[in-house]
């Protein structure tokens, strides 16, 4: 299923030119599958907090591919055999590594398609075109699933230290204008190398990697969970539970097709490979079929439905409180019963407007394949026990702030 067509030219915004190899690379770019992903923004909503975040899971790709393709470079310099074809393989895999991504990326993730992951979903694409391109996509499916024998090339894919979080980090910033998550990406795939079939960094490159993790994690408060964003997407949540709720309660309710077939099944990995049919609704499900859904639900006769549809079409979104303990339920109960009597409604659709949940993180995982310092000696330890910077206990502490959302206009203290 080879195409004749030439090497393509890519002009991204980050990185200048990006050659893009002839043959299945260039396939896998023109398949319908991953051109859906121009219609997958990479950060949600964050464009409602951040204007110029309007770029999709499409540019992220091929800038994790370019990235690739300079890691790959850079360990054959340092005398490391790589073949042919896991090299195709490893670009493959980091190519279509978000392609299972539901509308929204992270935002919806398991509201739509409720038990499966969207790592889950780009196994199923994988073996899917797979099948279309005759087994060219077998070595990617082994490395994404980190199967194949050199695990080197599945820590390229996804790790503490991949191409993907090189990318999005370096994009994020550039998009949002958040300048804190700019990391030095051809600094650190330069330290790049590999020991005891582990991907290491050379010892002079701890400081770069340092400011990557610290990046991470100012990306993640400032930008991935904002609390503004944390809110428009709750909100978006609540309006597609909302919306799946009436369809199955009264059916008076617009929905698409695609859309309508995944409310009314909750279907599993297994339903997926067996039927194409389900794969093929789901790749008609973006951005702007959601946007389209909203657009009739403003006049859906659903109180609940139209107001939270028309907040987040005119950026009216829901006031947020982030603190670090738990609220208090009888103060979420004062606010729900304020806004039942101001509206007349009753408790089960107040929740939709008034809610509480939590949302974590941590700088650095120890037990999750670990970014690993490569000393002149040879030894290799990992980066909790190497940096000046940080101490294990910093490094794999979890942060957890519990935030309550709530129109302003029931506020009561």
């Amino acid at each position: 299923m080879h195409s004749k067509k030439r090497a393509k030219i890519i002009n991204d915004p980050i990185y200048g030119f990006i050659e893009v190899d002839k043959g299945i690379i260039n396939d896998l770019i023109n398949h319908k599958y991953f051109q859906r992903l121009r219609r997958i923004s990479q950060l949600g909503l964050s464009y409602l907090v951040y204007p110029g975040a309007q770029h999709t899971r499409f540019q992220h790709a091929i800038g994790s591919l370019h990235l690739m393709n300079k890691a790959l470079n850079q360990l054959e310099n340092k005398g490391h055999k790589i073949s042919k074809q896991e090299k195709e393989g490893v670009k493959i895999a980091i190519l279509l590594h978000d392609i299972g991504h539901c509308p929204f990326s992270h935002a919806l993730e398991r509201t739509i398609v409720r038990d499966i992951s969207h790592e889950q979903l780009t196994l199923i694409y994988m073996h899917k075109l797979n099948e279309e391109f005759n087994g060219k996509l077998s070595l990617a499916i082994k490395i994404f699933e980190n199967k194949y024998e050199r695990k080197f090339l599945n820590q390229l894919v996804s790790s503490q230290l991949d191409m993907d979080r090189l990318d999005y980090l370096k994009r994020d910033s550039f998009f949002t204008g958040v300048t804190e998550g700019n990391i030095g990406v051809d600094r650190i795939i330069s330290m790049l190398d590999i020991k005891d079939d582990k991907l290491v960094i050379e010892e002079k490159g701890i400081y770069s990697i340092e400011k990557f993790i610290i990046a991470r994690r100012l990306m993640y408060w400032q930008v991935y969970l904002h609390k503004t964003v944390l809110s428009a997407e709750n909100m978006l949540i609540q309006i597609l539970n909302r919306a799946k709720y009436i369809h199955e309660n009264s059916k008076k309710i617009y929905l698409s097709p695609d859309l309508k077939r995944f409310f009314e099944n909750s279907f599993s990995f297994d339903e997926f490979i067996k039927d194409d049919s389900i794969l093929e609704n789901f790749s008609r499900l973006d951005d702007y079929e959601i946007y389209a859904c909203l657009k009739y639900w403003i006049k859906n006769e659903d109180f609940v439905l139209s107001n939270l549809s028309q907040k987040i079409l005119d950026r009216d979104i829901l006031k947020i409180k982030i603190q670090k303990t738990k609220f208090n339920k009888k103060i979420i109960s004062k606010y729900r019963l304020n806004m039942m009597k101001k509206e007349n409604i009753n408790l089960n659709e107040s929740k939709y407007f008034i809610f509480s949940d939590k949302v974590s993180n941590s700088l650095y995982s120890i037990h999750e394949s670990n970014i690993k310092i490569l000393f002149k000696d040879g030894n290799i330890k990992d980066l909790s026990y190497s940096s000046d910077q940080f101490n294990l206990k910093v490094l794999a502490k979890t942060i957890n702030k519990y935030f309550l959302c709530y129109p302003s206009e029931y506020l009561v203290e």
